[in-house]
């Protein structure tokens, strides 16, 4: 539906009724189809910014010599009358903006087949991203309430003190409150290499392990390939095997039974999604209409990701895409894990452990994400080094919580990481 002419007459004829809800009201006089009804409600927003009562009398006057091109008294009589109440005026409204978005897609899309393009596609997925927010409302809770839900935390603890989404990973997971935190974008930036796609498969893992689900955009390997990586992890069998696939009788024991508990999670790869406005969808779609209450995302990795827009340089691009994605994660209240690369800076250094000003193309990353975390191995330098296999996740910033250094084992030959506690022999190594 692209015109409410029944809704548009509602609204007026509820502010008609109590002037006063029209403060609560987010529809502009733009958004009414009718021209008759778009000039009522233009006059009653000038009359409500005067503090003044909106009546059929005040409204009568404002219009003046205009009252008749939009119906005369009689007209305004008749929409005081239509409406019982206003308890329903907020469904009106949704139905006006509705329409209205309807409206103005439809002569998006016919302006963009007049004069179909590169240029005119992104103008058209642009335009297409701002209409879908115009009008949306979320109901924000009061002080008040805040106040009585913390008294409530206190007197009532959760059973679980920390709120966040367990990976499996102890000093990680207590270290940032429980796991990924409702609302955080979280950065995980490597050196090429170092291991960030294998420990942001194996947070998916450990998440799914929980009873989560998982959407997960990769920009750089085949959904085949990320699959292999996982049951590897998730079966201890070596990854090198994939390529010549000459799997033992016991490799294909551990594969078979990896791939019994894998079909029972909630994991959607995608290759193909390389946008923010392509990821907004498909999250969209997975928390609201599938209804998957603890869900995460994981993006491998924000220098393959592209924007709509154009923008005079990359670091500009890169912060805006940054922002979206944190306003996603705040409006979705999921976390969102994004990989990122870090520059060749860092290999200038003597200490090559990251810095946040390693970080790619940074532009706003530091300022939109509420965790920036690092990946560092000695042995990725230093072949001889005492500690082999041993990946620091460096915390350099974490909004709401402490930063500094988690420590766990990487098994490469299995792309897993698990605990340092744990004590494994011939290999054999309990899930993470």
């Amino acid at each position: 539906m692209i015109r409410n002419h029944e809704a548009e007459q509602a609204i007026l004829g509820a502010v008609l009724l109590e002037g006063s809800i029209v403060k609560d009201l987010v529809l502009e006089s733009t958004h009414f189809h009718d021209p008759a009804n778009r000039e009522i409600y233009k006059s009653m927003r000038e009359i409500s910014n005067q503090d003044e009562p909106i009546n059929i009398v005040s409204v009568t006057t404002k219009l003046g010599e205009h009252i008749n091109k939009c119906g005369g008294v009689s007209y305004l009589t008749d929409l005081a009358g239509s409406v019982p109440s206003t308890a329903a005026v907020k469904h009106y409204q949704r139905m006006v903006l509705e329409a209205y978005r309807n409206r103005k897609t439809q002569e998006q899309a016919l302006k963009y087949s007049e004069n179909p393009g590169d240029t005119s596609l992104d103008d058209l997925i642009k335009s297409l991203e701002s209409l879908r927010g115009v009008g949306i409302e979320s109901e924000e809770k009061s002080t008040y309430d805040y106040l009585t839900e913390i008294a409530n935390d206190i007197l009532s603890p959760p059973v679980d003190e920390q709120n966040g989404f367990k990976t499996g990973y102890r000093d990680f997971d207590n270290m940032t409150g429980g796991g990924p935190q409702r609302g955080d974008l979280i950065i995980i930036a490597a050196r090429p290499s170092m291991g960030k796609t294998a420990f942001a498969l194996n947070m998916a893992s450990g998440h799914c392990r929980n009873g989560g689900s998982i959407d997960m955009f990769s920009l750089e390997m085949g959904t085949k390939q990320l699959l292999h990586r996982m049951i590897s992890a998730e079966g201890n069998i070596d990854g090198q095997k994939w390529r010549t696939m000459s799997f033992s009788n016991e490799d294909y024991s551990k594969a078979m039974d990896a791939i019994g508990v894998m079909t029972d999670w909630q994991l959607d790869i995608h290759e193909k999604a390389r946008t923010v406005s392509d990821i907004r969808a498909i999250v969209r779609q997975s928390v609201n209409e599938k209804n998957r209450d603890k869900h995460m995302v994981v993006i491998d990795y924000l220098q393959l990701m592209s924007s709509v827009g154009r923008y005079e340089r990359r670091d500009l691009e890169v912060g805006a895409m940054t922002r979206e994605l944190k306003l996603l994660a705040r409006e979705l209240d999921i976390p969102i894990i994004l990989l990122s690369q870090l520059s060749r800076g860092v290999e200038s250094r003597q200490d090559k452990r990251p810095m946040m000003s390693d970080l790619r193309e940074s532009g706003n990353i530091e300022q939109d994400a509420d965790v920036i975390g690092f990946l560092y191995r000695d042995d990725y330098y230093d072949a001889e080094s005492e500690d082999q296999n041993i990946v620091e996740i460096i915390l350099s910033k974490q909004r709401n919580g402490p930063v500094g250094n988690v420590e766990l084992a990487f098994l490469k030959e299995y792309g897993k990481f698990v605990n340092l506690d744990y004590r494994y022999s011939n290999m054999e190594v309990p899930p993470a």
